[in-house]
């Protein structure tokens, strides 16, 4: 090995530095990553899709399969196993441009290599003369990435042998699966494109059996749904992010297993307990829950819709979720919106079975209990009862059950289900409705005037519009208000686009009101959404029937932008990967909320420790709930025994603020030391007041100032940490 490392070393320098100069200094970093990679991609992608027909489309599915799989499965993998350093930590004579930036990962195999030759092998699959452009640009990269001083010549070898390789096995197995798959689940689809190599559409068979191609339409939806489960439970066990605040707070709260909480119902703390019984206190644990609650969703309110409506509509539902991000990050993140969204669909399946003129009281008591068990989850799921007075006031046929018992039942049981939680509420004086009207700055004055209404608009109603047509995907989200006002004007012909609408009309219109008055968060609306996609989906599939093609640009940007948005919502770091040395500033990072906080639980113990060596017991206490729970959750002594005796606590205050207020705080541990920690905004210089209260608390209190925590060669968060010395 000494051996083969010498000569890899002599490799590597007859190009660095022996042809080091100042014109390949400007040209071998632009070819090694260049922020306008990502944009030419992307618009090359959508042009082959838009224009390439089936093989183009294939040949981008593979090209995406080959590169996303090859690079974080095969090549991330062995760069931990082998565990190379890169040249520039191990050889002194290393030439590296101004603009290349030094990466701590692995250097066997080089990933660029491995991408290229991977994208050079499809493309010269799909398309022949591909290989007079794309194997000299792969060439290029490659040996850029030795004269920049970040891969050895047998690190550039290695992987665009891997690259080649399993990019040409992946593509013949996918074909060899569809030929045996295909032929037996898809037929009609297989006669039409037997091989997935040589993507050509042969013409289509005379009419055949509609059932048939009913079935084909109905496992490839299930299909999708499945695929989507397996994804995500392997992302949430990968390992990428760490918990957010609200669900490490939350799983302090499966903890003290409760009727009812400070803010929140108590289904979110007894999901957390089961998911953590099942696989332990781990993120894994913790998350389990969401992909499988997306999946108990989507698979119900599929056979619904394709029930009520047929299957194409059912399936185009099925492909918009995983592409509307707000809809997408509830499939990995364990907080209580994914329980209020599946509740809130469930009582809306059973909720149509109950206002047909066939329904018995069964169906109305099914439809309290999931109303009720969505109240237990969310307080949002109150404002389904206004959706069912828009159902009694705007179709007439309903009203006969108002005669009948089932929806008074139904509410009876949705009251019962609500019984924990204002017997919790009236043991604790009410603070939860305090904190609802607080969130909802109800608390403040505010005047029904032309003036405010229109400040509101332009301080919250802009935000809220925009965020929503954001995280639900533009390119769905002007479509479905399209659909939603154009149905509106002939709703007595669409009754099940009426049913739809009045499920989701009645939480969107409070909430866009209260933007008037206050600012609402995106994820506020979250019920509402699958209902309008309800009325969008089956009113375009409509519109598509009619003849009308203009909607495909449409399906493509959505397809484009869901999937960037879904794979950026996980791991930012690609953007790095595409732009070497142009990472993303950690205030932009849109997942830095769940990344770093590992390393902040090693920076507070750290000072934790040094505090320790003077002899006395140390424990933390935290400025806010948020931080409170990650430490916890993070530092494994704070874990093992966050039930009985905490290691981490929040800071004592005089009225409750959060759930910590009604546990056992820290004031048992007199005469004992503590490290007090604030959180600061990322590029804030200022420091932070210490509160009174805690400095009465203790002997002295000393500020140390500031830490800044590093995630992956970045800043991430910065700390105030003060030491507090014998707790009076």
């Amino acid at each position: 090995m000494h051996w083969l490392q010498t000569l890899d070393a002599g490799l590597f320098h007859l190009i660095n530095p022996a042809l080091s100069n100042s014109f390949l200094d400007v040209v071998m970093p632009f070819f090694s990553g260049t922020p306008l990679f990502a944009p030419a991609i992307v618009i090359a992608a959508i042009i082959i899709g838009w224009k390439g027909g089936a093989r183009g489309r294939v040949f981008l599915a593979m090209l995406i399969l080959a590169i996303a799989l090859g690079d974080s499965l095969i090549c991330n993998t062995l760069k931990e196993l082998i565990a190379r350093p890169r040249p520039f930590f191990t050889l002194t004579d290393v030439h590296m441009p101004a603009s290349i930036g030094k990466s701590g990962s692995g250097s066997m195999p080089s990933s660029h290599a491995a991408n290229w030759f991977a994208a050079t092998m499809v493309a010269f699959i799909y398309y022949r003369r591909s290989i007079r452009f794309m194997l000299p640009m792969a060439l290029l990269v490659s040996f850029s990435r030795i004269y920049n001083g970040v891969h050895y010549p047998s690190d550039v070898l290695a992987g665009a042998i891997l690259g080649a390789g399993y990019a040409a096995g992946g593509v013949w197995t996918l074909d060899a699966i569809w030929k045996w798959a295909g032929a037996r689940w898809f037929p009609l689809w297989w006669r039409r494109m037997p091989s997935l190599m040589n993507p050509v559409i042969l013409p289509a068979p005379a009419p055949g059996d509609a059932e048939l191609l009913n079935q084909h339409w109905m496992r490839l939806g299930y299909t999708l749904i499945f695929a989507q489960l397996f994804a995500n439970l392997w992302y949430i066990a990968s390992g990428l992010i760490t918990l957010s605040e609200d669900e490490a707070y939350q799983w302090i709260w499966s903890k003290h297993l409760a009727i009812s909480y400070y803010s929140k119902p108590p289904l979110i703390a007894l999901t957390q307990f089961l998911g953590t019984h099942i696989w332990g206190d781990t993120a894994f644990g913790v998350r389990f829950f969401s992909p499988v609650i997306a999946t108990l969703t989507a698979i119900p309110l599929f056979r619904f819709v394709a029930r009520v409506a047929n299957i194409r509509t059912a399936f185009w539902l099925s492909v918009l979720m995983p592409l509307t991000p707000l809809l997408s990050v509830g499939c990995i993140l364990m907080t209580i919106d994914p329980l209020s969204v599946m509740f809130w669909v469930f009582a809306m399946i059973a909720g149509w079975r109950a206002i047909q003129d066939s329904a018995t009281t069964k169906d109305w008591l099914w439809v309290g209990l999931w109303m009720g068990l969505g109240f237990l989850s969310k307080y949002t799921a109150l404002f389904q009862l206004l959706s069912w007075v828009a159902i009694f006031a705007l179709y007439p046929p309903s009203r006969k059950q108002l005669r009948r018992s089932g929806p008074y039942l139904a509410l009876l049981v949705t009251l019962l289900c609500s019984t924990p939680v204002v017997v919790w509420n009236a043991q604790h004086g009410w603070i939860t409705v305090k904190h609802v009207s607080e969130g909802g700055r109800f608390d403040q004055p505010w005047a029904f005037t032309l003036a405010n209404l229109w400040i509101g608009f332009k301080k919250f109603t802009l935000e809220f519009v925009a965020e929503e047509a954001g995280l639900q995907n533009p390119f769905i989200f002007l479509p479905t208000v399209f659909a939603l006002f154009a149905f509106w004007k002939r709703r007595r012909n669409h009754t099940l686009l009426l049913y739809f609408f009045c499920m989701g009309a009645p939480l969107f219109a409070c909430y866009f009101l209260l933007s008037f008055h206050s600012r609402v968060l995106p994820n506020w609306i979250a019920p509402s959404i699958l209902p309008f996609f309800c009325v969008a989906v089956i009113y375009w599939e409509d519109r598509w029937h009619a003849g009308f093609r203009r909607i495909k640009p449409w399906i493509i940007g959505t397809l484009v932008y869901g999937c960037i948005a879904a794979v950026l919502l996980r791991d930012t770091a690609l953007v790095s990967k595409l732009a070497e040395g142009h990472q993303l500033p950690a205030a932009l990072d849109s997942t830095r909320r769940v990344k770093g906080w590992t390393e902040t639980a090693d920076v507070v113990e750290g000072y934790r420790q040094k505090l320790m060596a003077e002899g006395k017991p140390v424990f933390i206490i935290c400025a806010h709930y948020g931080i409170t729970g990650e430490l916890t959750f993070n530092l494994p002594e704070a874990k093992a025994t966050v039930k009985d005796h905490p290691l981490v606590y929040y800071q004592i205050t005089k009225t409750p603020d959060n759930q910590f207020f009604f546990w056992p705080n820290y004031l048992d541990r007199k005469g004992q030391n503590a490290i007090y920690v604030q959180e600061l905004d990322l590029a804030g210089k200022y420091l932070v007041a210490i509160p009174q209260e805690l400095r009465d608390e203790f002997d002295s209190v000393t500020d140390l100032g500031t830490a800044l925590v590093m995630y992956r060669g970045q800043p991430i968060r910065r700390l105030q940490i003060s030491e507090c010395r014998g707790l009076r």
